[in-house]
């Protein structure tokens, strides 16, 4: 009557459970029956219907085993509930032409509610007891047994045994499914978090629209489309030459701690990093949780101070670890509508943006000077209530038929005048750079101090 429960799919789970727990119940009911007959008695009806009865279990039990192993797939849960169904109205002539014995009656109507739930649902329990009510019914009509209650314990006994056994041979197979459950999950647990690490990195290299898109099953929505969008580029000067200059590995963290420093200016800010391309590094906004073209411009203006900001105070990290040479960044920005989405071949794409207004970009970093922001006249236009920038007129750039009219950032306004919360200044033998943001109030005597030492010893000492 049991059957391997659904939704067991992929548990290393003996198939040849169900037929155990059939092979049994019928077996207990067959026992059952041949202890009701009256063996002294004359051959006639009442003695030959109980061992048809027998013969018919047995011969079940063998038929049903080759039903359920050449069920196909598909049809395995039909054939599975009509399999219940049979057993159940079996078990239910083999109640009636038992005479009704009490405790294996019991037994036997116990066992297919046991069998009904354990399958699940109020429509197997309906169908169970329907199959068992019917078996009854059709072994009365059949056998007519005298109604009277019997509760002879020898007839008792055989199905007593069975039953037991059954409920051992249940319990045991609980277990194990129990125990390849818990296998499972902790499989299954062990595949999630290797998963995720594996999504974590990935994210890494991918944009994040692209990433959460690929991630949620929603890659239909990365249409290709047009969007004004804010587009940022930078790269360090002469990086080719320095490349020649350091060793390989020095070169390598040099690298790595500024594209680091970079991208995470980048995320402070909202922006998306498109790419990296050697020392070059590309940025959108207004791609992935656009504020409006106004906040995507200024944020990707104020992402290019700090970066400026950044690198100034790196060079001193890095000439402390023995890089002479300073590095210097020119960086370009320009706004304007561009395509963006994915682009290639059925075995390798890219999610990017493209257009004329990223070309410009570049070209605008192109034409920076070391340590110079650029922008074109369409950011300007966007950011120039909060930002200070210098007009720089017309430059010619490749690509472009006409001038190009650029202005050079010089600071967030509200870092200017007696605002001004950051200064720098550089000479042979001196270098200086205050952030006023970065200074805590407990170091703001510590720094005095350094900076009245240093001035007295500057002004004592003879400089011929």
């Amino acid at each position: 009557m049991q059957d391997q429960p659904e939704g067991t799919t992929g548990l290393a789970v003996d198939s040849r459970y169900p037929l155990y727990f059939r092979t049994l119940i019928c077996f207990a009911a067959v026992g059952t029956l041949l202890n009701a007959v009256n063996w002294s008695a004359p051959w006639n009806t009442d003695k030959l219907l109980p061992l048809a009865m027998a013969a018919l279990l047995l011969v079940y039990t063998a038929i049903a085993y080759q039903i359920g192993r050449r069920a196909h797939p598909e049809n395995a849960t039909t054939v599975r509930r009509w399999l219940s169904f049979s057993d159940a109205g079996l078990i239910g002539g083999a109640i009636a032409m038992a005479n009704f014995s009490l405790l294996p009656s019991l037994l036997f109507v116990t066992m297919v509610q046991f069998n009904a739930l354990t399958e699940g649902g109020g429509r197997r329990w309906f169908e169970h007891n329907t199959g068992l009510l019917l078996g009854v019914g059709v072994g009365y009509l059949i056998y007519r047994p005298a109604l009277v209650v019997n509760a002879d314990l020898n007839i008792s006994a055989a199905s007593l045994i069975g039953v037991f056994t059954y409920f051992c041979a249940y319990a045991f197979y609980t277990h194990k499914q129990i125990a390849n459950l818990r296998s499972t999950n902790r499989t299954l647990t062990t595949d999630q978090h290797v998963s995720k690490m594996r999504t974590y990195k990935l994210s890494k290299y991918l944009p994040q629209r692209l990433w959460r898109a690929v991630t949620t099953g929603q890659e239909g929505e990365l249409v290709t489309e047009r969007k004004l969008l804010t587009v940022f580029f930078s790269d360090i000067k002469d990086f080719s030459q320095l490349t020649e200059e350091l060793e390989a590995e020095v070169f390598t963290n040099l690298l790595n701690s500024y594209l680091t420093e970079m991208s995470r200016i980048a995320s402070q800010y909202g922006g998306t990093i498109d790419k990296f391309i050697g020392d070059a590094v590309m940025v959108v906004f207004g791609d992935d949780a656009s504020k409006g073209p106004k906040s995507d411009a200024l944020r990707c203006v104020a992402m290019a101070l700090a970066m400026r900001k950044r690198v100034r105070e790196m060079k001193q990290e890095w000439y402390n670890k023995g890089i002479a040479r300073p590095l210097q960044v020119r960086m370009g920005i320009n706004t304007g509508y561009c395509t963006v989405g994915i682009f290639g071949t059925a075995s390798h794409q890219s999610y990017t943006v493209m257009g004329t207004h990223v070309n410009l970009a570049a070209r605008l970093e192109g034409a920076a000077e070391p340590g110079e922001i650029l922008i074109s006249h369409e950011t300007w236009a966007m950011i120039k209530h909060s930002v200070m920038c210098r007009d720089k007129g017309h430059v010619t750039v490749k690509g472009f038929s006409t001038p190009v009219k650029v202005y050079q950032v010089t600071d967030l306004r509200k870092n200017l005048g007696g605002q001004q919360s950051y200064m720098e200044d550089h000479a042979p033998g001196f270098s200086m750079h205050l952030d006023l943001d970065k200074i805590r109030n407990y170091d703001k005597d510590k720094v005095l101090q350094s900076l009245e030492k240093a001035a007295a010893t500057l002004k004592s000492k003879v400089i011929i």
